[in-house]
Parts: C-alpha cells; structure tokens; sequence
C-alpha cells in the first residue's frame, strides 16, 4: 500500500487534519490511516546554521573575520528537536511513501519551514501543496481534494529563502561589526533598525519640544460657540473679548454638507493588531499569537494575513457566518441590520489569503467557554465583519462662521442623519470593560441651533481661553504599527504590493526583538527607547535605518515570489552592501568606545566635596578627581577585624556616617562580635574608622 505522507506545522495542526480526513491511527512523531501518514515539523525544525558552522575563525566574534559571506549555505537541526526531525526523515524515505504533501501554513515562512526540512533530509519524492486559509473541516477537505503541485511555489521558496539569507547576512555582519566595535552586544536587523530608528526620531521630538501658549475667544451666540483662531498675546486677546461684548456679531457664511463614514474595511492582520493594541491594550504579539490559537482551533481564518477583502466566492460563507454572528453575539440582539455583503468582496485585492474573519466552526462553539483573551478577539473580529457590511453613517456636517469686531469665529456642528454601522460600533463598545479612547476626530462636532445667514446677534457673550501647544505622543504599538506599516510609501511606487518595514507576520516579533535586547521598554502603552536605543540609532549608517531601504527589499521579494525578479540577483545587491558596510566601519574614536559602557551606580555622596562616590575594584573613590577622598577595601581597620569592607557597608557609612557590622574579629580576645563602625574623615589623605563604644 501506498501512503502520501504529510507535515503540518505544528503538532495541533497535524491533529486538525487527520480528525478532519478521519485519521486515528496514533504513532510516534505522526499519524497513520487511510492511506495518510500525517506528521508535523514543530516550527522552524532546520534553520541556516550559526556562522561557526563556517570555520574556526568565526566562533569568536572579531573584527578581523569580517565579512562573513557563505559560498555554500549550510543548514543545521534544531538540538531541541533532533527527534522529530529523525521521524520526517524517515518517514520521507520509507519504501511505501509516494509523495509528499507541504501542508505548514499557506504563506512565505511555511514554505521556507517545509523546503529546509524536504531539502536536508534529502528528499526527492513528488512533492503537493496544500493551501488553505483556514482549518476547517470543509476547508482541509477541499484543499486536499485540489492539491497543487509543490513546484508551483517554487517562486515563493525562492523568496523566503532570499530573505532569511539576507537577513542572515545583514544581522550576522551588521551585529558583529557594530559589537566588536563598541564592546557590548549590538543587535542589528534589517527590519528592526528603521523602527529603531522612528521610535528615536519621536522621543528626540518629544524631549526638544517647546510648549507654547495661546489663546482662543470664544462667542456664545444663542447656543452656538464660535471660535477665534489662535492668538499668541493675551492683551490682544482680552483687547478682542471686550471689543465683541461692546459689539454685535453676524452669520456671514453658512454651509450644510452631508457626509458619508464608510465601514471599516476587514482585518488584516496588522489592522487587527493595532485596534486590539488600542482596546485592549494586547501587544501585537500576543495578538498573533491568540489569533494562531484561534486558527487551530479552527474558529478564525489563517491570521498573516495583508488582506482586508473576501474572495468573489465567499459571499455565501460571509452570510452564513453573519447569520451566527448576529445569534451568538450578545450587542446584536434587536439590531435593525441587513447586511452588504457585495462590498467585501474584491478577489482583485487578496494575495495569498483572505481577510480575518470567524468561521462556520463558531456554530459548535461557545465563546463564554474560551479564554477571555480569545473571547475578545474572536468577538472583535466577528464585530468588524458586521461593521463592514453595514450601511454607510450619514451625516450633515454644518459650519457657520461669524464676523464680531472684524474678526471671523467660527462654530462647527454635526447632525446624523443615518446611523449606519456606527450605531453597531455603539452596541459593541457598550460591552467593553473599559472603553476605548476615542479615535482623532471621532467626537467632534456638536448639534447647532437653527442659524440662516445674515442672522444678527445684538448680545454677544466672549471669554478667553487658555491653551497649550502638545509635543507628539509616544509611540504606542497601535500607532508604531501604523508606522512600519506605512514607512517609505510616500517614495515607493504607487502599484507597489507590499510596503513599509516587514510584513505583517514579522512586525510583531520585531517589536519583541527591540524589547528583549534592551533597546526600548515599555511605559505603560507607550514604546520609549532606552538610551542604549538611542546610542544605536545614533552609530548606525544611513543605510541600516532607511525604512526606504527595507520597502525596497520586501518589495523585490514580493515580485521574487510572483517570479518576476531574479534571486540570484538581490542576493548579490546584499552581499555587496555587506563589504562595503565593513569596509566602511573599521574603526571608532576612544569616546565613541564609551557610549555604551554601563551606567555607573552611585555607593552613595562623598563626604567632602557631595560628588557621587563609585566603587572600583580596590576602593571606593570620590568621581571628583580633585577630591582626594576615597575608602580603600584593604584597609588595615578591617582586614584586622577579618571582615569584607563591602559595598553595603560603604553606602551605609556615607548615608549615615556609621554602619552596624556582623561578626567582627577581635584579636584580643579571640571572639567574634557584633558592633557599629564609625567613620572618621578629618579631610586628610586616609580616612579612618572606629568602632562604637557601647553605653
């Protein structure tokens, strides 16, 4: 009997499958029934190998040895997971496996964990693709029954590939030039380095941020407020206000124009991340991470994802899971809502997968019965399905502007006139535990009174108000998400497919990268580099933190994986950016040498001079060298006494000018004791200590 041999990603998604084709048959590192061997590859099972794995002279990191660029590309095992890796590899040369079907997940990064696995174990059976979008059982069922041929993502493997050996090549380099030259571990990413980069840009905003005042003059009329426009003198300001109170005002213009808020479009996967970054504060991270869960659960459609729009075919789908949605989902209950499912529709605007959506799953399921962090996304992501194929919000937005004094004041207001999907936003938001902030824009607008111009207003009421202008806010990972999303695109053609920094898969890990390696830090929601972060950003060339540069290469890939664009190619645009990067940083100056030594931690105040006081290896000394202080720790008083002169007692005797010390030897009697030290400084060259006298 003949078996065709699949691998999953995961250990769970290779569960999914085989339940789904109605496999039971539990063995060892796979499953076997019905003609199927079903295993899986645990994540990135073969990775390119560290640059050790190139010759001796790379195990240690120097600048000598640089650049590294592999002729031939090895590959090594995760040690972690030896074991399944042996499984596949069996498995690919049993005598009864046919053909092998790539079932990881349907983008860029599966094909890469697929290909290595295939091409290190040294396969050469046929090779299928599933790709699907999602793991139901209808949906496995159908992709098995059109099983593309492997060769036909060829392409994509190319790409993949382009890019983990670009990112190998710039990330090795980039990080042991830059570590070797400043003395401490310098992570440098393609990638990470440009948002690096943006967060720097913004607190340098934010720290030589002058605030300025101004004033407004504000005329209430009738129950219109009219405004001023700014005004920087306070006289001048107080000089307007009781010119108009002595004055009458008039509507000298008086526009209605009815506008119309489309729906939200569907998620994709950074949209996604940056809204439940806003309502529920989740890094994009976790995100990712909950909404993987959810995939395998197959409750919500494959999450990395760039596409915001359904397939021309999915419209039946997207009425069957409206129909759940409106039943399952509490806030629908006694909603007037029939909905436009044309207008998600556009198979001309998805890629490799569709929007983020739920699935028909949802129908068995209870959401109360999941984590409530899945809970929430799942929710979320069935709440803008409904938002987007709901009708338009209409309004009339109306703007009157008012002459007093010789000066315009202008009131704005807002009529609605058609609730729209706003009013499901509403019924949603209301079942929030903390509400949003509201979005720029959101609340603005007030309902005017009925005005008609030339109207004349004999009584007019001013008052001045103060204001501040407002520095640029952090980033949080909402907004630092909206950045990488959008960085370049304003120097990148109009048709390019993908821009920005990354791609949605990769933006979150990102993030985690320039946290974990010390180069910002979280303030509550707010993303701050750390002064390390900022040394970085400052050493780095130009070419490293170009969002310019990173949009180009994820541009090129994309079209490497449509097979427009020649591997071979950018390869050789990488490599010799990497020996002209080194090429160019051979050396730095002493001071440079010093940007990233640690901050030095105070022991305390010195006596004498209130400079701080520092501990070195055999003392601790005065940073003022004009200040002849210091406290040695071999000295005489308690090397006698047998004790260690250690740093906690030299900050309790300069805070307190004593420190009560344990087990003190004493060499009359032979015993040891407990007592409080004293220091004694006259100001001369030795400082001198003694040991209270009990009363």
């Amino acid at each position: 009997m003949a078996f065709r041999l699949v691998i999953a990603e995961k250990p769970s998604m290779a569960q999914t499958i085989a339940a789904a084709l109605g496999i039971k048959g539990k063995q060892d590192g796979y499953i076997e029934g019905g003609g199927y061997l079903i295993s899986w590859c645990v994540g990135h099972l073969v990775q390119l190998a560290e640059a050790a794995a190139y010759g001796e002279q790379y195990k240690k990191w120097s600048f000598e040895s640089l650049p590294i660029l592999p002729e031939e590309w090895q590959y090594a095992v995760d040690p972690d997971k030896g074991k399944q890796f042996k499984t596949l590899k069996e498995l690919m040369h049993r005598a009864d496996v046919s053909e092998v079907v790539n079932a990881c997940d349907a983008g860029r990064e599966g094909e890469l964990i697929f290909r290595f696995v295939y091409e290190v174990a040294g396969c050469k059976k046929p090779m299928r693709r599933l790709w699907i979008s999602s793991m139901e059982d209808g949906a496995i069922k159908a992709g098995f029954a059109s099983l593309k041929d492997g060769q036909e993502y060829d392409a994509l493997f190319a790409s993949a590939l382009c890019r983990a050996k670009a990112d190998w090549l710039i990330g090795i380099n980039a990080t042991r030039l830059f570590s070797c030259l400043y003395g401490k571990t310098l992570n440098v990413g393609r990638v990470q380095t440009p948002t690096l980069k943006m967060l720097t840009d913004r607190d340098a905003a934010i720290s030589h941020f002058q605030k300025e005042k101004y004033y407004h003059v504000r005329l209430d009329l009738s129950g219109a407020e009219a405004a001023s426009g700014r005004i920087s003198d306070k006289a001048e300001a107080d000089a307007l206000k009781g010119a108009c109170e002595a004055g009458k005002a008039v509507c000298v213009s008086l526009t209605r124009e009815k506008k119309t808020a489309a729906p939200p479009k569907l998620f994709d996967l950074t949209s996604l991340q940056r809204e439940t970054n806003r309502i529920f504060g989740y890094t994009a991270k976790q995100t990712l991470d909950l909404a993987q869960s959810l995939y395998e659960k197959r409750l919500l459609t494959y999450p990395r994802t760039d596409s915001s729009f359904l397939t021309d075919d999915m419209g039946g789908t997207a009425a069957g899971i409206i129909a759940l949605l409106c039943e399952k989902l509490p806030f629908m209950a006694g909603a007037d809502f029939t909905p436009e499912i044309a207008k998600v529709l556009d198979s001309k605007k998805v890629s490799d997968h569709h929007a983020i959506i739920p699935t028909m799953e949802l129908a068995k399921a209870d959401p109360d019965a999941l984590p409530e962090s899945e809970k929430n996304i799942l929710t979320l992501a069935g709440a803008r399905l409904l938002f987007a194929t709901a009708e338009p919000h209409i309004y009339e937005a109306v703007t009157a502007v008012f002459s007093c004094a010789g000066t315009d004041f202008t009131a704005r207001g807002k009529t609605v006139l058609a609730e729209g999907w706003k009013e499901l936003q509403r019924r949603y938001r209301a079942t929030l535990k903390d509400k949003p902030e509201a979005e720029d824009g959101e609340n603005e607008g007030v309902t005017l009174p009925e005005l008609s111009e030339g109207q004349i207003f004999e009584t007019v009421t001013a008052s001045v108000s103060e204001h501040y202008t407002t520095p640029p806010k952090p980033y949080t990972e909402d907004s630092l998400l909206s950045a990488m999303e959008n960085a370049g695109k304003e120097d990148m053609p109009e048709d390019t497919e993908r821009q920005g920094l990354g791609t949605p898969a990769t933006r979150a890990a990102m993030i985690e990268k320039l946290l974990s390696a010390g180069f910002v830090e979280r303030k509550g929601k707010s993303l701050v580099p750390t002064k390390d972060g900022i040394n970085l950003a400052v050493i780095l060339p130009d070419m490293l933190k170009s969002p310019l540069l990173t949009a180009e290469w994820e541009s090129r890939l994309t079209e490497i994986a449509k097979g427009s664009d020649d591997p071979q190619s950018f390869m050789q645009g990488i490599e010799d950016m990497t020996r002209e990067l080194v090429k160019q940083y051979s050396h730095i100056t002493e001071d440079g040498k010093k940007l990233f030594a640690p901050e030095k931690e105070a022991v305390g105040i010195c006596p004498r001079c209130k400079s701080p006081v520092y501990e070195g290896k055999k003392n601790f000394y005065c940073s003022d060298r004009s200040c002849r202080f210091v406290m040695w720790k071999n000295d005489k008083f308690f090397e006698s006494r047998r004790t260690v002169f250690s740093k906690k007692i030299a900050a309790a005797l300069l805070k307190d000018g004593k420190a009560k010390v344990k087990g003190l030897y004493s060499e009359r009697t032979g015993k040891t004791y407990d007592g409080t030290v004293l220091l004694c400084d006259t100001g001369e060259k030795y400082v001198n200590y003694r040991i209270e006298q009990r009363k």
